[in-house]
């Protein structure tokens, strides 16, 4: 036979839901099944609702994860950066072997073309890994179409005042 609810098990969901507890956690402290947890506040009006909470722990992590791309972004540009910046930069190539294990360098005034292909493919990569991050916005063509669709606008009416004919629609 279940345990009857007390005026106790009330009072103590109300202090434990007050401190921010969730209704398992009151439930495995009280010893009582998640049901009756549940069955006592909804006798007192309280809720375990926690969607706004869960709404706003999403949007943050949300926003945390955009920072992260943006500066894995900035980092992938770094590295392509770097890359094309080495294209015409002397170069140490070295070898090391032989039978007597001989070691020898030797600089370049600039890498050979198959090294400068593999750093441009890196460089090529980091670029376009950093876009998808992070793609690129173009605010100058969507500020020159509406300059333009202004300018446009603004002829039709002055052509439309000095002429007296209606203007043919408002771009704005």
């Amino acid at each position: 036979m279940p345990r009857p609810i007390t005026d106790e098990d009330r009072e103590q969901v109300r202090h434990l839901h007050a401190q921010g507890k969730a209704r398992n956690e009151i439930a495995r402290e009280l010893r009582r099944s998640p049901s009756t947890v549940s069955k006592i506040a909804r006798e007192l009006g309280i809720t375990f609702d926690r969607a706004v909470e869960v709404e706003t722990a999403t949007k943050v992590r949300r926003a945390d994860l955009a920072a992260r791309r943006a500066d894995l972004a900035i980092a992938l540009h770094d590295v392509a950066e770097r890359e094309i910046g080495r294209m015409t930069q002397p170069q140490l190539y070295f070898e090391w072997g032989g039978k007597d294990h001989t070691y020898a360098e030797k600089w370049q005034d600039e890498p050979t073309p198959a090294d400068r292909r593999t750093m441009m493919a890196t460089a090529g990569a980091a670029l376009d890994r950093s876009l998808k991050l992070s793609p690129a916005r173009d605010e100058t063509g969507e500020r020159s179409r509406s300059v333009i669709g202004r300018l446009m606008d603004g002829l039709a009416r002055n052509y439309a005042e000095r002429h007296g004919t209606e203007t043919v629609g408002d771009g704005q």
